[in-house]
């Protein structure tokens, strides 16, 4: 079921996707703000037909699965603009259509930028702001949503970084292949949603009711994206790094167990030669080692000297 309410100057309330509750919105004077979480194709369709979509915006809110774009359509605008969401992939596809009398977001998955954003656009225009300076407080939002889960990303990379030099393994691999599909994903909502942006900040793209301060404030909201962008590279930057430290420690692992189970055949090597030595059966071996003392001496004393002699070596050249 889809979940529709409204904001403007009094405040948000809940209201029922039916003919006459879209009409009677359609037909207000005073800016609101229509926000949709899970319209089904008729209720996109519905709200086209009262607001006077045209067939190709409604088409594009029914299939989804768009790029960051501003699609132009006379005296509104559809923004289709991304934020984060906690579910699989990360992000919330968000519809914006954007006259100077209202605002209708559609989208299909959670958006706890836009739920905490209502309250101050709310206040916003019980204050009279600029309609076009709401539609900035949206995108903002869902802008600033993505700070969160990267931060954590970068807060769990540096732990992992830490686990990885004490104690490589290969689950902290699947864990940062696994985030670093996550960041993916992030990206290629980021990027044309920045490059939308600074060709709005420019003229190349414009909005209905553009004014001097919200030229500003979408400058400001480009930077944001930009500096989103570059924390997104750096941070598969340290990932690349993380994998090429848990790679090089376990190259070093290897060197230092192979170490030392060279030494471990070094030891045994001259006790097999002496083993082996005495186990030969000469007449004189089987004459004159035929006594407790001489089994201790020969049996036991040279084997002993002989790891003796190795362990001094080992030391004398740092192996040890």
């Amino acid at each position: 079921m889809a979940v529709a309410r409204v904001v403007d100057a009094q405040g948000e309330k809940e209201i029922a996707l039916d003919g006459d509750s879209l009409a009677g919105l359609a037909r207000r004077t005073s800016f609101f703000w229509l926000d949709v979480l899970g319209p089904s194709d008729d209720d996109v369709r519905a709200i086209g037909e009262a607001f006077g979509l045209h067939p190709l915006a409604i088409d594009d809110s029914i299939s989804f699965g768009q790029r960051a774009k501003l699609d132009p359509y006379g005296d509104y605008v559809l923004l289709v603009a991304f934020g984060w969401s906690p579910d699989d992939d990360g992000l919330v596809e968000v519809h914006s259509y954007y006259s100077e009398r209202w605002i209708l977001t559609l989208r299909r998955d959670d958006a706890p930028g836009l739920d905490e954003a209502c309250v101050r656009i709310s206040h916003a225009l019980h204050k009279g702001k600029d309609p076009v300076m709401v539609l900035h407080e949206i995108v903002e939002s869902l802008t600033e949503s993505f700070n969160e889960p990267l931060q954590d990303l970068d807060d769990r990379l540096e732990v992992i970084e830490t686990e990885i030099v004490e104690r490589p393994a290969q689950d902290q691999v699947r864990e940062i292949l696994t985030m670093r599909r996550e960041l993916a994903t992030l990206r290629k909502a980021i990027g044309p949603q920045r490059d939308l942006f600074g060709r709005l900040t420019t003229g190349v793209e414009e909005l209905p009711g553009m004014t001097e301060d919200a030229e500003h404030a979408f400058r400001d909201l480009y930077d944001h994206l930009y500096r989103l962008g570059e924390t997104m590279d750096a941070t598969r930057d340290v990932m690349t790094g993380a994998l090429d430290v848990y790679l090089s420690s376990a190259s070093n692992r290897l060197g230092e167990i192979n170490k030392q189970l060279t030494v471990i055949a070094t030891i045994f090597l001259p006790l097999s030669f002496l083993v082996g030595f005495f186990g030969q059966n000469f007449a004189w071996m089987v004459r004159e080692v035929n006594s407790w003392e001489a089994f201790l001496i020969w049996g036991i004393g040279l084997e002993l000297v002989a790891v003796a002699a190795i362990v001094v070596f080992f030391k004398k050249r740092g192996w040890f």
